[in-house]
């Protein structure tokens, strides 16, 4: 009788950062997959003409494994709406896969990526990037940004809405949205949203060789 194909071997509960995984769920090149839901991956149309790179999975994203459905999600489809890009036609992704947050009260509240974590995502956004082949990439805030151009120093105000080629690809930097959402004065929230929307227009531009 022919013996079965030996099982493969259960997924190591190792961090280990020179890890080469299969999949996100596979995933132990950092510890944030311990206290996330799930991984979660980019999605969108394949092979589209703009990228969109945020920073990681809020809480929201986190428990959906989608890529920005919570409340930012809801402020970038209005700025995609109002810069005339489809959200199907666009391929929407961040620099980090798993959820880093912090308890306060009962609430899971978004803690900024360590480099070390950004780098060791960087080996899913590579992949992302080789996939889809975009022409044009929004990095949305400034962890997207430094993932991008593989930069820590990397800072937004100086390449704000400045096309910059990086790897046969054209990169634009803006805010993220969230920060739309959440600078403490009105006026504030309405000028980084317009700023989004803009750079989005850009980017629509650009991909259509304009």
């Amino acid at each position: 009788m022919k013996k079965p194909p030996p099982a493969s071997p259960p997924t190591s509960n190792e961090t280990d950062p020179d890890q080469q995984p299969d999949s996100l769920d596979a995933c132990r090149r950092c510890d944030l997959w311990r206290h996330a839901t799930q991984a979660v991956p980019g999605e969108g149309k394949r092979r589209a003409r703009i990228m969109l790179v945020g920073e990681q999975p809020g809480d929201g994203e986190d428990l959906a494994g989608k890529p920005f459905v919570g409340p930012a999600g809801k402020l970038l489809d209005r700025a995609l709406e109002d810069a005339g890009i489809p959200r199907d036609e666009v391929f929407i992704t961040n620099a980090v896969k798993h959820f880093k947050w912090e308890l306060r009260g009962k609430r899971r509240l978004h803690k900024t990526p360590g480099q070390r974590e950004v780098q060791a995502c960087m080996y899913w956004l590579e992949r992302e990037l080789q996939q889809e082949a975009p022409a044009v990439v929004v990095a949305l805030g400034a962890t997207a940004l430094k993932a991008l151009l593989d930069d820590a120093h990397a800072r937004l105000q100086e390449h704000f809405n400045q096309p910059l080629h990086h790897e046969g690809r054209t990169v634009l930097a803006t805010w993220h949205p969230s920060y739309a959402l959440r600078a403490p004065e009105q006026a504030a929230r309405e000028s980084a949203y317009l700023d989004i929307v803009t750079a989005l227009k850009h980017a629509g531009r650009l991909a259509a060789g304009k």
